[in-house]
């Protein structure tokens, strides 16, 4: 067996758990659950768009941060980019299937939370006031 099978064999034995320190998931979690992740994920479930597109409709994301963002989700496998060879350069960004699957869950956690923002801004002045243990 070849060295990259093996390791390839030995990585598919190990259980993924988010909670344990080294396992890669924590990774893919924090990329997905950034900030700037989940609102470039959520746009991009809309469909295709343009890295000034993307940048219009995330508000207060700077260039940089964007397009770390993106290369994160893209080698993570949720992002697609598409280059054309044209003059000036085009780039189209879009969810694999992949994405598409997480976007989803990032549409519904982030709907419960403007939908429960009401109660949770009721609840902040409270929690606040609460001494500290």
């Amino acid at each position: 067996m070849s060295p990259e099978t093996n390791a390839q064999k030995t990585l598919s034995q190990l259980d993924a758990n988010v909670l344990v320190a080294e396992c890669p998931s924590r990774q893919v979690l924090s990329h997905l659950t950034s900030r700037w992740g989940t609102l470039a994920m959520l746009v991009l479930l809309t469909g295709t768009h343009r890295f000034s597109a993307l940048r219009r409709r995330i508000g207060g994301v700077s260039e940089r941060m964007l397009a770390q963002t993106l290369q994160q989700l893209e080698a993570d496998g949720f992002i697609h980019r598409q280059v054309y060879d044209v003059v000036p350069p085009h780039v189209e960004y879009s969810l694999t299937p992949l994405g598409r699957e997480a976007g989803a869950h990032l549409a519904a956690l982030t709907g419960w939370i403007e939908e429960a923002l009401p109660r949770i801004l009721a609840g902040q002045p409270a929690r606040e006031a609460e001494p500290a243990l």
